[in-house]
């Protein structure tokens, strides 16, 4: 065993002083001799090396091409992400603008903070008993009801979402023809975030799209804020009421700063606010007045839908007024035929002996 260990370390002594004086006969020899030695052992026994260096080579290229063409996609698609997100919270921003423009004074601007204790239907806002927020007042946004003040804190305080179990509003239809209380449509899924408008009486019957807003009744929501549309009648064992399926006027996604109404613009009423088209003409007209060309052009397009409906409701009244007149001109008698009656009564020769 020993001599089997001397005789390797002899053999690689060898070895080392063969390659070293190879190394120095080729380091004194021509340069171009030198040369062709290295092109020889590169065509016969390092080909094979020079083969498998080249090809991970081109390996190591296409995976470094690879990663810098992912790190390029993630780049865009996060650029773009975040590009979406921002022209959302400037979409909404401008909403709230334009709400709180209408609505002039009497609310508390706040941000929404994350979900606390794991309640997804409770959320905290910015704003607390030093601005003046108190239990009981109503939290809105520009499309409509997010829910109420729960508790109030120096700083913060905590909202009950229209989803929670313990939300009810009274509420009416937006022509006033149906009246009932929305409470949240307990459910599992995507639907626990719908709402159910129950007491309909029988004889109102609630098409699909019709608005829902608060009706005023009580002391903690005012009259005409947006609830939510009807989805469609609900089969319950009740026979003397109906209850409707409604989808909240504020989606989940779309909470971010929210406005407090505070009591006194509460007891005056938000009558117009949400429904109002002149109210949202001005609006959107301010909003085009800015140097924001994003926000003038969403503005104008918003102008532009609400001028056509103003003008499809005009151009039906006046179809209306057409269709009453021609009612009118048909059932009354016309001016010319009793002129001719009278004159024809007048031409009539009176009896003889009577004046």
């Amino acid at each position: 065993m020993a001599r089997n260990v001397r005789g390797e370390g002899r053999l690689d002594t060898g070895l080392v002083l063969v390659c070293v004086t190879l190394a120095i006969l080729a380091w004194l020899s021509p340069r171009r001799s030198r040369e062709e030695i290295a092109s020889v052992l590169r065509g016969t026994v390092l080909a094979p090396l020079v083969r498998l260096e080249a090809r991970a080579a081109g390996v190591r290229a296409a995976i470094v091409a690879r990663n810098d063409l992912l790190t390029t996609r993630g780049r865009a698609v996060a650029d773009t992400l975040s590009l979406r997100a921002i022209s959302d919270e400037n979409a909404t921003l401008r909403k709230l603008l334009g709400l709180s423009a209408r609505l002039q004074e009497g609310f508390v601007p706040a941000e929404v903070l994350p979900t606390r204790g794991g309640d997804e239907f409770t959320i905290g806002l910015t704003a607390g008993s030093d601005v003046g927020v108190q239990p009981f007042l109503p939290v809105v946004t520009a499309d409509g009801l997010v829910g109420m003040v729960e508790t109030v804190d120096r700083v913060t305080s905590t909202v009950i979402m229209w989803a929670h179990p313990d939300f009810r509003v009274s509420a009416m239809s937006i022509d006033q023809d149906a009246f009932g209380i929305v409470q949240p449509y307990l459910s599992t899924g995507a639907e626990r975030w719908l709402l159910e408008m129950r007491g309909v009486p029988f004889r109102a019957k609630l098409d699909s799209g019709t608005l829902i807003v608060s009706s005023g009744l009580g002391s903690t929501y005012p009259r005409g804020i947006p609830v939510g549309i009807v989805i469609g009648e609900l089969n319950t064992p009740e026979k003397w009421a109906r209850t409707y399926l409604v989808k909240p006027a504020v989606l989940p996604e779309n909470l971010g700063a929210v406005l407090v109404l505070m009591p006194g613009r509460a007891q005056r009423g938000v009558n117009g606010v949400w429904t109002s088209v002149a109210a949202a003409d001005s609006a959107a007209r301010a909003v085009a007045a800015s140097g924001d060309s994003v926000g003038r052009s969403a503005a104008l397009d918003e102008l532009a839908a609400r001028r056509a409906a103003l003008d499809s409701l005009m151009g039906d009244s006046l179809a209306f007024a057409d269709t009453i007149g021609g009612v009118r001109r048909r059932l009354l008698p016309r001016p010319d035929s009793s002129r001719r009656d009278s004159v024809r009564r007048d031409s009539i020769p009176r009896p003889a002996g009577r004046r």
